[in-house]
């Protein structure tokens, strides 16, 4: 991502860009929704047109992958490579720097202006969720703002990531060289994938359906036990683990040398990774809209149990390319415009929603009611509004705190190497920014 400083530091370039897309879906998703709300928006562009707009919720999916690439690099080189362990402390108090100012003044502003009512005695414990990033539990998903449950998510992976990593640590340095380290790694991302698929399927398909049932103990202790491990719509670990799956591989194949087999295996495949990712995703978005796919409407449909781990391969296959590509594959995501998005995509994420809910319910309803005149607003407010007002805040709210979380690392004396190219057009695409989470929504962040 670019740096505080507007110079390089140590992110990779093209996936500032990638971070821009996945904000850049979720707005769209949204603008979408909401238009679809007071107008037909089948009828304007067709069902295909529609099911695709309508998928910008995926963008979702692609921060949490990039925020498992990105926040696992440091201990996928300890792992593989073992070099010094990361500093618990350190991440966490960096990702609180990151994360909570941001995230409060946007919670204080909401309540203060549309939701007074969380400041009355019979809403201080819905409050306190809110406070305790619990956004994502049944009795607070969707409220004040849309987006705040998804940082929930990602709080709850920031908490248990430098744990997890101990395990796997534990379990890879079994190994004796790199190479089996990194088959130990895979292996236990592939069981963390399948427990976020697993639970994915229990909480939704079993205990969601069924409110009343429950297994050993009483449903009351059951809902506690969902809370930690499934949540509302689910913990996506399944995404967070495909994303530190492609970060193991990329650590290894950048130490060990463009010259490797699985190095140039990648570099060799890009093009059809990248293929292969797009047609993926394309399928995905619009095979509702067709009647011969309608057998897969129940395990794809949003949020359900398989939809997550689907759109996150496709979104691995297609950074995977970018990372073993050429450079005029780079170029697509790694322009200035397209970082400067990436770099103020945290508030964007945050404020899009107050945003276009501003004009569906204040301006809209004064207007005559044509419906592209709506549609042109809630793009103009997007890039008008939204745009300048969250590079204000990135400005005067997220990047001091990001300084001080910058300084931290440099007095514990924890600077980060950046890794050789994994290909030999790819020092252009690595850029020495900060932080390790180029996101994420949600991150140094999304």
């Amino acid at each position: 991502m670019v740096s505080l400083s507007g110079k390089s530091s140590n992110t990779i370039a093209v996936l500032d860009g990638v971070r821009a897309i996945a904000c850049f879906f979720v707005i769209c998703y949204h603008i979408h929704y909401l238009y679809s709300l007071n107008y037909n928006l089948l009828s304007v562009v067709g069902k295909p047109v529609a099911a695709l707009l309508l998928s910008g919720w995926s963008g979702v999916t692609l921060f949490f992958v990039l925020s498992g690439f990105l926040l696992f690099m440091p201990y996928a080189r300890a792992i593989l490579w073992q070099e010094q362990w990361p500093s618990t402390r350190i991440f966490y108090l960096r990702r609180m720097l990151r994360i909570l100012p941001g995230y409060y003044l946007a919670l204080s502003i909401l309540i203060l202006l549309k939701h007074p009512e969380y400041l009355r005695p019979d809403h201080i414990k819905l409050l306190g969720t809110f406070l305790a990033f619990i956004m994502d539990a049944p009795a607070t998903h969707l409220k004040i703002n849309g987006p705040f449950w998804t940082l929930a998510v990602e709080w709850q992976y920031y908490l248990i990531l430098p744990w997890l990593a101990l395990v796997i640590g534990w379990f890879a340095g079994r190994g004796t060289t790199p190479e089996q380290r990194l088959r130990r790694v895979i292996y236990a991302l592939i069981i963390l994938i399948c427990w976020g698929v697993g639970t994915r399927y229990i909480g939704r398909y079993y205990f969601t359906f069924h409110p009343q049932d429950t297994f050993l103990v009483s449903r009351a202790v059951m809902n506690k036990f969902l809370l930690i491990t499934y949540g509302t719509t689910g913990k996506y670990y399944e995404d967070f683990a495909l994303g530190m799956l492609i970060s193991a591989i990329y650590v290894y194949t950048g130490s060990a040398g463009p010259a490797h087999a699985v190095s140039k295996c990648l570099n060799r495949y890009s093009g059809w990774l990248w293929g292969g990712g797009i047609v993926w995703l394309l399928f995905l978005s619009v095979r509702a809209a067709f009647p011969l796919f309608k057998f897969l409407g129940g395990g794809l449909a949003q949020f359900n149990w398989l939809s997550e781990i689907s759109y996150s391969l496709g979104f691995g296959l297609c950074i995977l390319a970018l990372l073993y590509g050429p450079r005029y594959l780079k170029r697509l995501l790694d322009g200035p415009a397209i970082r400067w998005m990436g770099l103020i995509s945290y508030s964007l994420y945050i404020w899009h929603v107050p945003v276009l809910d501003f004009v569906r319910e204040k301006v809209l309803p004064v207007l005559p009611h044509y419906a592209m005149l709506a549609y042109a607003l809630y793009w103009l407010c997007a890039v008008l509004v939204a745009l300048p007002f969250c590079y204000l805040v990135y400005r005067f709210v997220e990047k001091p705190w990001m300084q001080l979380g910058h300084g931290l690392r440099a007095k514990e004396g924890r600077p980060v190497a950046p890794l050789p190219a994994a290909s030999g057009d790819d020092q252009h695409s690595r850029s020495t920014a900060s932080g390790k989470v180029s996101l994420r929504p949600l991150r140094e962040v999304m």
